[in-house]
C-alpha cells in the first residue's frame, strides 16, 4: 500500500470529473483542499444537472437544478477550486456511450489537465449497506474511456479538432475516488474540517446538520478516538506510462 505523499515538484492542473453537484465535496473535498493549500490549480466537470436529488415532491427540477448549481459554486469557493463546468445531462440517466465520451474529451483537451480525478466503473457496492449510484459508475467508465486512448489521440473525435480547435492532450495520472481497490491512501484530517465546511454548502443534500456532522464523524478510522480522530481518503492512482 502506497502512504507516502504524491511526490509532485511543480503545481499540477488537476481535473476533478464527476456525477454529480456534491459528489467532489463527499468523494474527495479533503484531498482537494490539500491540493489547492499547496498550489496546485483544481477544476471540475459535472456530468449532470442533480435534478432528482431530493425527496420533495413539490420542488421543480429547474429549481432545484439552479439551487444546486449555486451550492456547488459555493462549496466550491472554500476548497480553492477555480472553474467548474456543469454538463447538464439529467440525473439518473447517465449512460457510459460515444456522445458523453466526447463530451469529456472536449473539456479534457480544453482544459488540458495533468491529472483527472473521477470515480469506481467497477464500484457497484461501496459498503455492505448501499448500492453504488448508477451515475457514479456511468460517469468512472466515460472518464477513463475519454482519457484513454481518446482524449491524447487526434484520430478520435477529429471535430473536436477541425471545429472548435480543441488539440490531443494526454493526461498523465488518473485518481479514481471511491476505488474498489485502492492503492494510495492519503491521510486528510487537516483538511477534514474544510471539506466539512464544503460540504455545509449544500445544503439541499445534507438534511439536518448536526445529523449529518455526526454522520461525518463515524467516518473516522478505526484506530482513532472522537476526541483525536483521524480521516482518510483512498485512490487508485494510475501513472501513465
Amino acid at each position: 500500500m502506497i502512504l507516502e505523499p504524491e511526490g509532485w515538484e511543480q503545481p499540477k492542473k488537476i481535473l476533478v470529473i464527476l456525477a454529480h453537484p456534491d459528489d467532489p465535496e463527499f468523494f474527495c473535498g479533503a484531498t482537494i483542499a490539500r491540493w489547492t493549500a499547496a498550489g496546485h490549480f483544481v477544476s471540475y466537470c459535472l456530468l449532470t444537472q442533480g435534478d432528482k436529488g431530493t425527496s420533495d415532491r413539490s420542488m421543480e427540477p429547474d429549481v432545484l437544478v439552479k439551487t444546486r448549481q449555486t451550492e456547488q459554486r459555493r462549496a466550491a469557493a472554500i476548497l480553492g477550486v477555480r472553474s467548474i463546468h456543469f454538463l447538464e445531462n439529467p440525473d439518473g440517466y447517465l449512460v457510459p456511450d460515444l456522445t458523453l465520451r466526447r463530451s469529456i474529451i472536449r473539456v479534457i483537451r480544453a482544459e488540458r489537465p495533468d491529472v483527472v480525478v473521477t470515480c469506481d466503473p467497477t464500484n457497484y457496492f461501496p459498503r455492505d449497506v448501499t448500492i453504488n449510484h448508477p451515475d457514479h459508475r456511468a460517469a468512472g467508465e466515460a472518464v477513463v474511456g475519454a482519457v484513454y486512448p481518446g482524449a491524447g489521440n487526434h484520430l478520435y473525435f477529429p471535430e473536436l479538432i477541425h471545429d472548435e480547435h480543441l488539440e490531443p492532450h494526454p493526461v498523465r495520472e488518473v485518481w479514481i475516488s471511491n476505488p474498489h481497490q485502492p492503492n494510495l491512501i492519503l491521510d486528510i484530517t487537516p483538511w477534514w474540517n474544510q471539506k466539512l465546511c464544503a460540504l455545509h454548502e449544500h445544503t439541499s443534500q445534507i438534511g439536518d446538520r448536526q445529523v449529518f456532522d455526526d454522520r461525518m464523524m463515524s467516518r473516522r478510522t478505526p484506530d482513532s478516538t472522537p476526541e483525536a480522530p483521524r480521516f482518510e481518503e483512498k485512490f487508485k492512482r494510475i501513472v501513465m506510462g
